[in-house]
């Protein structure tokens, strides 16, 4: 008799062996992920490594299931924004993200107009979403292509750290004799080859009101007291087991203050210009949306200049530059 040619045993009965069911949201996303069309942009953007970053893609699909009620599409469309920027979407990596969202929308009726309830209000309903977004550590790595910053750092600062600060030129002693665990908030430091350097500062109270009126992950309930409850935390920024406001606070601090300075004063090139776009539209957006619309929307927070200090001196050599810049070969992909 001749062997069998995959060396697998054969049920005695002859029954045919039961094959491995495959997941219909898996099949349907590699589906997406076949098309002639989207492999060449993946191709167009990481090249070689381009099959790498789609198993990824897969792998990341089938360890979450929010995001396999996502639609397919978009999920292949918010993971190539990471591609295009060469950083990877592993969440263990902590470099950029894709995330779903249960956003809201008001519900039409068949003419496409908005459905009102007995109480004269707009009917909502949910529909989850991916979103794309970038970590801290996606940030500091666009930053370093560009080859425009001697230093970058950002972090949390303690009680007691804040030494002093200096009504004149605004800076800041970030000295002082550290005092308990507690954080008081979170800093971003750059200095530019030219010699233009830049501090942004913002309290736990600063950040936790900053989030609550953009951030589309945190429910309408949650209070700002509660988002600082969270600053209470143990500090684990470097910790990807969780994400997100509710999942890591510290993380989303260290990265907001890094964005928020960047975006303002950084030298940027057209890839961090690109990503920063995006991040912004990404954590944003469907909060927006909710708060123009939605009256009984409690986000609605006034802060002067975000609820920040900003601060910082060109020394000499420098006004700060915004421009265009070719991303060099120093990425994950």
């Amino acid at each position: 008799m001749a062997d069998n040619v995959n060396n697998a045993p054969v049920p005695a009965n002859g029954a045919v062996a039961p094959q491995k069911k495959v997941n219909p949201k898996t099949l349907a996303l590699k589906t997406v992920l076949s098309a002639e069309s989207v492999q060449e942009q993946f191709k167009n953007a990481l090249g070689k490594n381009a099959s790498t970053f789609i198993a990824s893609v897969i792998d990341l699909f089938n360890s979450d299931s929010k995001l396999q009620e996502c639609d397919p599409n978009q999920v292949v469309m918010e993971a190539l924004k990471a591609a295009v920027l060469k950083l990877p979407i592993n969440k263990s990596l902590g470099f950029a993200y894709v995330i779903p969202y249960n956003n809201s929308y008001p519900k039409k009726d068949q003419y496409g107009r908005d459905m009102i309830g007995q109480d004269g209000k707009k009917i909502w309903e949910k529909k989850m979403e991916p979103t794309f977004q970038l970590g801290y550590k996606g940030y500091i790595q666009l930053a370093m292509r560009t080859g425009q910053y001697r230093t970058i750092n950002a972090d949390v600062v303690y009680d007691g750290e804040v030494r002093q600060v200096s009504k004149l030129t605004g800076e800041i002693a970030f000295d002082g004799q550290k005092q308990s665990d507690n954080v008081a908030g979170y800093f971003c430091y750059f200095e530019l080859l030219n010699g233009f350097r830049k501090t942004l500062y913002m309290t736990v109270d600063q950040m936790a009101n900053h989030a609550k009126r953009y951030a589309k992950g945190i429910k309408k309930e949650t209070t700002v007291d509660q988002l600082k409850a969270l600053a209470k935390m143990p500090v684990m920024t470097d910790s990807n087991a969780a994400v997100g406001w509710m999942g890591n606070f510290h993380s989303m601090g260290v990265k907001t203050v890094m964005r928020l300075l960047l975006s303002k004063y950084g030298y940027l090139s057209v890839e961090m210009q690109t990503a920063i776009d995006d991040d912004i539209r990404g954590e944003e957006w469907a909060d927006a949306k909710e708060i123009h619309e939605d009256p009984t929307g409690q986000a609605l927070l006034t802060m002067g200049g975000n609820g920040t200090v900003q601060v910082g001196e060109a020394a000499s050599g420098g006004d700060n530059q915004k421009a265009g810049g070719d991303a060099n070969d120093n990425a994950p992909y």
